[in-house]
């Protein structure tokens, strides 16, 4: 009976999903393709590209005469504004209407949208179609320069001889001097391959739109070349590609943790002050959080193996590692301007605890004892900052939590407790990786068990009828982060917990509120329940609502990466979701969790109706190897663990057990 509940919940989730599919996944292929006869008009959507020194977001729109229109928004975080905070980056929109100028055997002709493509690129197919011309745009960030390019490409498929008109067409501005930190910016958008073109029926032709940013004094205008840039962002993808690769029966799953791979890793800013992962959304670049960085995607980055991923989070690392200091006052929330300052408007969010996690998780997995050693300093002094802000009940006090008090979080919350609670263990597990006294292990485990004490003590809570936790003191209505105690293993309560998350009061076809009885999400809470409920162990709760999250954010109206939060900031595409959506399955699905350099506890969850779940090519712990598991029976799984150095361990477990793994 259990089991058919659960297939038929998953069944009206799938119902559900389908409906609101817009775009579909071609096959043999990893690119997502909306086909425009097939879907409603008029259509819009927007979405956010980077590459190390730029980064764009597409507001688009189809409308109701299938007519592909497209505003840029440009943003160059290293051309730094003023004031020079938070948000000071030079930003630009541009609407410049390319296809609209071309000129078809000298007449104007409006080019038709018949298909719009996502890979790592946008690519937009129309057609002019009294012409029988055929014009794709392929629109990207440069990988390693201040640019973006649209690449487009004609192609005759009529029968006769076409002749087409590019405009030579160069369009710049010139920013006040007042307004920039090196004083004006030339942004500038030019043509290249413009003149005329003469097809003949099948052959095609390339130019391109280039646009790009540079100081007015001291810089200068580049000279790309727009395939060469194609290929140097596919290369990027290529990258991506091969390294970490799932594969179980939702090809929907799959295929978001490919992309959402790709938002991860791309949002990574060459600043003067190191490689900077950066949210994005037209807001936070060339800066640093305790959370978005160091708690959400840094202790991601060693299983991906991405070199300049794990360059952007040591540097991060030690970016917040210049404000540890003797008097135990509070570190920054955030690190801004490319380094050069710190935002602490908030007070304590609980940075600490989100530093301690962040930074022991990270150099477990990363396996770099030169790394573990220069982190050590910043992880203990966390530690002893958490310690010497307990309060009365045993629990972290802090100014507020992530929220940054959007929600009431009191004086201690649920969350910064958690965090400490899992920072202990792992830097328990970080003092014999460095050669540390074993009282100093002891010491931080007696304490996380302390830790543990307190938080059912303090939080432990009958919540609307639900056994779960009170996120603070004098908190009565449900709240996303009762979700936390999960993700760190603390399973007390995880039954009731994730009743509680998934019930009617708290969960809707966007993922989980942020609180009961507010139509207000951010997706960093419904991943972080997804990944908690499946490493408690319920994975037929939580595989159809991952299920229905990930065909809506991939498939949907809104495509094709997690968000931030609605109605705050539309539903941007801030790219630490996007990690945190790779760890539902890292650390959720196969349930990995440090626990040395080389070694790790492994818990795979599996819903019943799935047989098997692979990933492959993880690079963490100083290998490359791959999980792969295999049901063997109703309750029980086969766990192969193949290193790539030639040994192979097998694993026979029931479903929801750990085993402990040493590479």
């Amino acid at each position: 009976m259990k089991k058919l509940i659960f297939c038929v919940i998953g069944a009206l989730l799938a119902l559900h999903a389908d409906a609101a599919t817009r775009w579909k996944i071609l096959p043999d292929s990893n690119v997502i393709s909306m086909t425009v006869a097939d879907s409603s008009k008029p259509h819009a959507d927007h979405v956010e590209m980077s590459g190390k020194m730029m980064s764009v977001v597409l507001y688009w729109d189809i409308d109701s005469n299938s007519i592909f229109n497209l505003e840029r928004s440009l943003v160059f975080p290293m051309l730094r504004t003023i004031p020079n905070n938070t948000h000071a980056s030079l930003m630009l929109k541009n609407n410049l209407d390319l296809a609209s100028m071309l000129r078809i055997n000298g007449k104007p002709a409006t080019p038709v949208c018949r298909t719009v493509e996502i890979n790592g690129a946008m690519n937009v197919i129309s057609d002019f179609k009294d012409q029988k011309i055929e014009l794709s745009r392929q629109i990207f960030p440069t990988t390693e320069y201040p640019a973006m390019i649209e690449l487009y490409t004609l192609r005759n498929n009529g029968d006769a001889a076409a002749t087409i008109l590019v405009p030579e067409v160069s369009q710049s501005y010139t920013t006040d001097p007042d307004a920039g930190v090196q004083g004006s910016y030339i942004v500038r958008a030019d043509i290249e391959g413009a003149g005329v073109i003469k097809l003949r029926p099948g052959e095609e032709a390339n130019f391109a739109l280039v646009i790009q940013a540079y100081p007015a004094d001291g810089g200068h205008k580049l000279t790309l070349n727009a395939d060469d840039e194609l290929a140097a962002r596919k290369a990027l993808i290529a990258i991506l590609d091969s390294n970490l690769i799932l594969n179980t029966p939702n090809d929907v799953i799959d295929t978001e943790f490919r992309y959402a791979k790709i938002r991860g890793a791309e949002s990574i800013f060459k600043t003067k002050g190191g490689y900077m992962h950066a949210p994005g959304g037209e807001s936070y670049y060339a800066a640093l959080w305790c959370n978005d960085q160091a708690e959400y995607i840094n202790p991601f980055f060693p299983f991906l193996g991405y070199e300049v991923g794990n360059e952007s989070a040591l540097n991060c690392f030690r970016h917040f590692a210049r404000y540890i200091n003797d008097d135990y006052k509070p570190i920054p929330s955030s690190i801004i301007a490319e380094g050069d300052g710190f935002w602490n408007g908030a007070g304590d969010r609980g940075d600490a605890a989100m530093l301690a996690y962040g930074a022991s998780r990270y150099a477990l997995a990363r396996a770099d004892r030169a790394e573990a050693e220069e982190l050590w300093p910043l992880i203990e002094w966390c530690l002893e900052y958490c310690r010497r802000n307990l309060d009365e009940n045993g629990v972290v006090k802090s100014d507020c939590d992530e929220l940054e008090r959007r929600f009431p979080a009191g004086d201690a919350n649920l969350c910064t407790s958690s965090l400490y609670y899992d920072a202990l263990i792992s830097a328990a597990a970080l003092t014999r990786e460095i050669g540390k006294k074993d009282d100093v292990s002891k010491t931080y485990l007696r304490q996380a068990q302390d830790m543990r004490r307190a938080i059912d003590r303090h939080f432990g809570a009958n919540i609307m009828g639900y056994d779960t936790y009170r996120y603070y003191e004098g908190n009565d209505i449900l709240r996303s982060w009762i979700c936390i105690p999960l993700v760190m293993g603390i399973d007390d309560r995880a039954q009731q917990t994730a009743k509680a998350l998934f019930s009617p009061e708290m969960y809707t076809d966007d993922g989980v509120l942020t609180s009961q009885g507010y139509p207000v999400f951010w997706d960093r809470a419904t991943l972080y329940t997804l990944r908690g409920v499946l490493y408690a162990g319920f994975a037929d709760e939580a595989m159809p609502r991952l299920s229905a999250f990930s065909h809506r954010r991939l498939l949907g109206d809104h495509v094709p990466y997690p968000v931030e939060a609605w109605p705050e900031g539309s539903q941007r595409h801030l790219s630490a979701e996007s990690g945190l959506y790779c760890r539902v399955i890292t650390e959720g699905l196969f349930g990995i969790r440090p626990t040395g350099m080389h070694s790790f506890s492994l818990k795979p969850s599996l819903p019943v109706d799935w047989d098997f779940a692979e990933l492959r090519h993880i690079r963490a712990f100083g290998a490359d190897f791959d999980i792969l598991v295999r049901r063997i029976s109703a309750d029980r799984l086969l766990v192969t663990v193949d290193n790539h150095n030639g040994r192979k361990q097998q694993f026979k477990i029931r479903c929801g057990k750990s085993v402990d793994v040493r590479l």
